[in-house]
């Protein structure tokens, strides 16, 4: 596994998320149509509920959504996730462990941070108007993701001529604007975006050269839980991805990754 001792702590609101090691992200969705079957949706109890048992199998951070990205998914209006999202937020604040919300939308972004999460995670990179000025002047942790197209088109003819070197430069670019929104490195980890306007063969190929990923210690977060691209290898279907997806969790953090986000809690951990 590549060195991680000399990597820079996390700076993640309240939380300061060490240098080494590798964390286990939790998995919260709030949405009704999660690719996954996992959605909470109109149910902030039981959504409360599952986040709970996540920590207490062992997650580092949990990842709430109240918007689903997955491949041909339908935008939700800003009421409606934050309908769904600030009950959550309120209900597990002082839970004991970072929350990272999962939003591109800047007004989301803001409402989120002021309930209390320590993390935005971003599937557009801050590329909204008015989202580098929702974070710049917080604390938070923020993910910026590379996606090719957007989550209603991605998956219909994702083309690169070499992917990992246009995921880098993506990002870098993207690090970039950050930094030049008074953005401190210190907040930012880098997510290639498994699956959103990628093929098969991208996704593993950018799973094969994951520690070339990094840029300047920048940590990487990896998710590939339950994904298709899984499904595409083992021909199991989402509900038996398990194994497939604590396969992939190992290959990644082995290549480096900081954070895995999983909906497989205490099977990751325990791999």
């Amino acid at each position: 596994m590549p060195s991680q001792s000399s990597a820079a702590m996390l700076q993640c609101g309240g939380f300061r998320l060490p240098g080494a090691g590798t964390l286990v992200m939790a998995i919260v969705n709030l949405t009704a149509d999660s690719f996954s079957g996992d959605g909470l949706a109109g149910d902030p109890v039981r959504a409360v509920a599952y986040a709970r048992r996540q920590i207490e199998a062992g997650a580092d951070l949990l990842d709430i959504g109240a918007e689903s990205s997955r491949p041909g998914a339908v935008p939700v209006s800003v009421d409606e996730e934050l309908r769904l999202l600030l009950p959550v937020l309120d209900a597990l604040a002082g839970c004991g462990v970072p929350i990272s919300v999962d939003t591109y939308k800047p007004r989301v972004m803001r409402a989120a941070l002021a309930h209390g999460a320590s993390m935005i995670n971003d599937i557009y990179a801050l590329r909204m108007p008015g989202a580098l000025a929702a974070v710049a002047d917080s604390d938070c942790a923020i993910c910026l993701m590379h996606m090719q197209g957007d989550p209603s088109s991605m998956q219909k003819n994702p083309v690169y001529s070499d992917v990992l070197d246009e995921v880098r430069c993506f990002l870098r670019e993207r690090v970039a604007a950050a930094s030049e929104a008074g953005i401190a490195r210190e907040r930012l980890l880098l997510d290639p975006g498994f699956g959103f306007g990628k093929t098969v063969q991208h996704n593993l190929e950018l799973l094969r050269r994951l520690e070339q990923l990094s840029m300047e210690g920048l940590p990487v977060l990896a998710g590939l839980s339950r994904k298709s691209m899984l499904g595409a290898v083992t021909a199991r279907s989402v509900e038996d991805r398990v194994a497939g997806s604590i396969a992939a969790a190992l290959l990644a953090a082995q290549r480096g990754a900081r954070i895995l986000r999983v909906h497989d809690v205490a099977q990751t951990r325990d791999a």
